[in-house]
């Protein structure tokens, strides 16, 4: 073999040891936090927490975008301001948590349990909660844009300035929640279930959303509005 070629392929063989060693430091890099301590500021994003205790803990401003947190208690929880962009909650506990700012755009959190909760200015646009238990939580002024909400328990939630443009309301559980100032539009409301509910200050809702959702005497109609022969509404089968 020529000194040209030896050389060459020692320098091919180098160039491959050391795209080995980047590829091998970066994958290692990607999943270092993985194993870290719980705390604010966390880096778990990714990391695998599934069916874990997790209650109590400071997890706030931690960046968790797509973290599997499935099935994981993380009742009274601190994630004010954390980064949950497509985590996946499907199932998990997050009762009496702490979520005031949390983006947890596009988060998978179908059956999520979330009673009591503060998700207060939250972004949950585009969010799967079917069949989630939101009762009795604070989401003033969240963003439920484009959120499938289909099914789900939100009696006695605080929706004051809630944007829930093109969400999908389909048989939602309104009773006892506050519905001022609560953007409508366009959102898909077959047999919601808005029995007692004030909907005088609701924004943009339109007479074709009451028709198809379900409500009684003592639904308070914004002005101009007409309450559907319909109401109350036959059982669900």
């Amino acid at each position: 073999m020529t000194p040209w070629a030896t050389t060459s392929l020692l320098g091919s063989c180098a160039a491959a040891i050391m795209a080995l060693v980047f590829v091998t430091v970066e994958a290692q890099h990607a999943h270092a936090g993985c194993t870290d301590y719980p705390g604010p500021g966390i880096d778990w994003s990714k990391c695998r927490k599934r069916n874990v205790i997790l209650s109590d803990i400071d997890l706030s401003e931690s960046n968790l975008e797509k973290t599997d947190f499935i099935g994981s208690d993380l009742r009274n929880t601190n994630l004010a301001g954390a980064n949950m962009v497509k985590a996946r909650i499907n199932r998990a506990n997050l009762s009496g948590a702490n979520l005031r700012g949390a983006n947890l755009n596009r988060a998978e959190g179908t059956r999520l349990i979330m009673r009591q909760a503060n998700a207060s200015a939250a972004d949950l646009e585009k969010a799967e909660m079917f069949r989630s238990d939101l009762s009795g939580s604070d989401l003033s002024n969240a963003n439920l844009s484009k959120t499938e909400l289909s099914r789900a328990n939100l009696a006695g939630a605080n929706l004051k300035g809630a944007m829930m443009s093109f969400a999908n309301l389909a048989r939602v559980t309104f009773t006892d929640a506050v519905l001022d100032r609560t953007d409508l539009a366009n959102s898909w409301t077959y047999r919601a279930d808005f029995e007692g509910v004030d909907l005088s200050a609701v924004a943009n809702l339109e007479q074709r959303q009451l028709d198809l959702a379900c409500g009684d005497d003592q639904t308070v109609l914004p002005e101009g509005f007409s309450r559907p022969a319909a109401w109350p509404c036959a059982d669900d089968d």
